[in-house]
């Protein structure tokens, strides 16, 4: 291969195919053709937009810029230098770009790379070598400060062919890694609550697999925790990390770690089957409030992000960039040294750990939006002031070059200031208490309304006070409400000494609000944040807050427009999973319905021996004296014992409103004309159609009547056994179905006098 096959320039980037094999051995077919050019001719601004239209998995997975987020946390600068393993379309290198100093990107597709160089192609600090990572790897440096590979070290198989080749895949990488360097590697959990309870394996397609511990093989392996701990442990690989990415790290919206861990009621976004349809086994957001209480939530994770070398501060994140550009932050807990003051025989300044919580803007243009935070805290404080009601403290921190006249955001963001990280943010303090939403879950579950509703009104209190004070929080929601012990309170009552503390304040309104309108939003959110809380009393709630149906149907308007305002009318993770029309079966739901479709679908007998039928000598299919019964699709066939002095028998083809189409009556082996009809061997309470012996039953009690006596006597056959035997073919219906062969009743005929 000549110097210019070997490297191929696009933009400013180089992509270097010394090691390309002349083939892309990994391809995922036409849709890369379709990535290629949307990266050739769009900017990624334009993105969502293209998302929404094209509405195909491959391009959701590889351009939303939800990607980044698994990795956008990283205390990265312009000294950091960075490896990223299996880079694919460029999904999260654009975020290492901006905040590194340099990118090495390795590929196995020379497509894929090229898509990633236009995605890119402005950037002059990431270079891609193309071709498999056991041919690369020796020409690689050895002073990467951060090696990532992201969806990838499940594949080492496949990389490496060795017994274990997820360790020497690790050993390897270690090799290429600073001495205070970090491996970062994020993967699917084989028992991941999610595929526990029906999503299928991200790779192979299939149920369980990894759950089964792939019984079929496959060069595909996903990890417990417990299993990936042993392959650091055989590394010598002394200090790392876990976190938590939830949903999971393709679409992170929070990362926990083991310092910070989800709070009951957190987890509630588990809707996650954007590639394929899903079963719905059980409920996940119980699943796991029960394993956040049973402090078991690490070991079912959907997801785990691996961190190798020294802790880092961050302990906790929450992203929100699903909304339009000027609204995109995101929110960080860290772990931080901070100087404090023992008591103790005598007072000593000492390091301390403790939380800190900061929000920071995604982009120049959401800079105004973290400002207004601060000035929200001041407007808040001054209409709380005499209450006790409490405002979560903020700071705003913020250079001089941030505050400076003539420079743009997106000035601020480049050259040293870019190295320096330098854009505003808010410093907030951390709390350690109770949500009000968790509480009032407490109270629901107990069947505590009492406590419930104590709850409720101290909330109204709250809201209420100085209502004519122009600011007012809109999403003053209760799990934005913490719920703080005063020290040395006891016993501990949330409503009589706790301490009530709005913690996010994000929302806030320069203007009036109606704490009815507030309380009923509160509401709103809550009920739709758990399927559990339908049992909440809404009736009460409205008449408590002296609201009319109007009112409501005006609030919930004014909450859609509210939503549109955040999101900019861009759709919703939850609306585009709708769109990729991949369905979630809840196997419960069907399970019951085929219960009650087999409970409606039921063949009932009675018999008369001179007497009228009775419910309690009835009988079904299973019985003794049914001799045969089949069930085929819609066709039915049953064999009945006749016995002595029976008169007439009574056949219910189902339980359920339904359509017959009767095909065959036979009596001692001898088949009976079909008519059926009053004062006939056969009758029905159906209504018979035009042609054939099609019966419509638009009520629960459908039936057919057999007059056994005049069978004997106008068809003796031979022998002493008589059998009756029936056959039909059904189709059951819905009752709203029924209701509309019921004709409607003549209008009553009008006299005039």
């Amino acid at each position: 291969m000549g110097e210019q096959e070997k490297n191929l320039k696009i933009g400013k980037i180089n992509l270097d195919l010394t090691h390309y094999p002349g083939e892309d051995l990994y391809c995922d077919g036409d849709i890369e053709d379709v990535l290629l050019d949307i990266a050739r001719n769009y900017s990624d601004v334009e993105y969502p937009r293209i998302i929404e239209e094209k509405n195909q998995w491959e391009i959701l997975y590889h351009l939303s810029i939800q990607r980044e987020n698994i990795i956008e946390w990283l205390p990265l600068d312009q000294r950091s230098k960075v490896l990223e393993v299996g880079a694919g379309c460029g999904a999260i290198t654009g975020a290492l770009s901006a905040k590194a100093g340099s990118v090495t990107c390795v590929d196995l597709s020379k497509k894929r790379s090229m898509i990633n160089a236009y995605r890119h192609m402005d950037q002059d600090n990431i270079h891609i070598m193309v071709g498999n990572f056991t041919d690369v790897e020796p020409d690689l440096p050895n002073d990467f400060d951060y090696i990532l590979l992201i969806g990838v070290f499940e594949y080492g198989q496949a990389y490496i062919q060795t017994e274990q080749p997820y360790d020497r895949f690790l050993e390897i990488l270690k090799k290429h890694l600073k001495s205070d360097g970090h491996i970062v590697i994020a993967i699917e959990n084989r028992m991941g609550i999610k595929y526990l309870a029906g999503c299928k394996d991200d790779h192979l397609g299939t149920w369980f697999s990894g759950v089964e511990g792939y019984p079929d093989g496959g060069v595909v392996r996903t990890f417990t925790k417990p299993e990936l701990e042993d392959i650091l442990k055989r590394c010598d690989v002394e200090e790392y990390s876990f976190y938590y990415p939830y949903p999971d790290y393709k679409f992170m919206t929070a990362l926990y770690s083991d310092d910070y861990l989800p709070k009951i009621g957190e987890l509630s976004d588990n809707m996650r089957n954007f590639d394929r349809d899903r079963m719905l086994l059980f409920d996940e957001k119980r699943a796991f409030d029960s394993l956040v209480k049973d402090k078991e939530f690490p070991y079912f994770s959907n997801s785990f992000l691996v961190v190798t070398g020294p802790a880092l501060e961050t302990k906790y994140v929450k992203y929100s960039n699903d909304r339009q550009r000027q609204f995109q932050i995101k929110t960080e807990i860290s772990l931080e040294n901070r100087m404090g003051y023992h008591t103790g025989s005598e007072s000593q300044l000492e390091s301390l750990k403790s939380f800190v919580v900061r929000k920071y803007p995604m982009l120049p243009d959401s800079f105004d939006h973290i400002r207004s935070m601060k000035k929200a805290y001041l407007e808040l404080r001054e209409r709380y002031k005499g209450s006790e009601f409490k405002i979560n403290r903020c700071h705003l921190v913020e250079t001089e070059d941030q505050k400076r006249d003539g420079r743009s955001s997106e000035e601020i963001l480049n050259g040293e200031a870019k190295a320096r990280n330098l854009r505003p943010y808010v410093e907030l303090e951390f709390l350690n208490g109770r949500t009000l939403a968790e509480l009032m879950d407490e109270c629901l579950e107990s069947g505590d309304q009492d406590g419930f509703d104590r709850l409720f009104s101290r909330y109204l209190e709250f809201i209420s006070y100085r209502a004519d004070y122009p600011a007012a929080d809109f999403d003053c929601i209760f799990s934005n409400i913490l719920i703080t012990v005063k020290d040395g309170s006891q016993p501990y009552d949330p409503v009589d000494n706790g301490v009530w503390n709005l913690i996010d304040y994000e929302w806030t309104f320069g203007k009036q609000l109606d704490p009815k309108e507030q309380a009923f939003r509160a509401v709103y959110c809550y009920i739709l944040e758990d399927k559990k809380r339908d049992r909440l009393n809404l009736d009460g709630i409205l008449n408590l807050l002296d609201l009319t149906d109007g009112d409501a149907e005006e609030f919930r308007a004014r909450e859609l427009d509210f939503q549109r305002y955040v999101t900019g009318n861009h759709r919703s993770m939850k609306e585009l999973r709708d769109l990729l029309r991949h369905d979630a079966h809840d196997v419960k739901a069907l399970l019951n319905r085929q219960q009650v479709l087999k409970t409606r679908g039921l063949v009932q007998i009675y018999e008369s021996f001179g007497d009228i039928f009775k419910a309690e000598t009835s009988y079904y299919m299973d019985d003794p004296r049914v001799i045969e019964y089949e069930e085929n699709d819609y066709t039915r066939r049953i064999r009945i014992r006749i016995e002595r002095g029976m008169v007439r028998l009574r056949i219910d083809p189902a339980l359920s409103c339904c359509i017959v189409n009767v095909k065959k009556v036979l009596w001692k082996e001898q088949e009976i004309p079909l008519i059926i009809g009053p004062g006939q061997l056969v009758s029905s309470n159906g209504t018979k159609a035009e042609q054939g012996n099609v019966f419509v039953f638009t009520d629960q009690d459908p039936l057919f009547v057999f007059e056994i006596d005049r069978m004997r006597a106008e068809y003796p056959g031979s022998g002493e056994e008589e059998e009756l035997e029936f056959e039909w073919d059904m189709t059951l219906m819905p009752d709203e179905m029924a209701a509309g062969f019921i004709p409607a009743p003549k209008p009553k005929r009008r006299f005039h006098f």
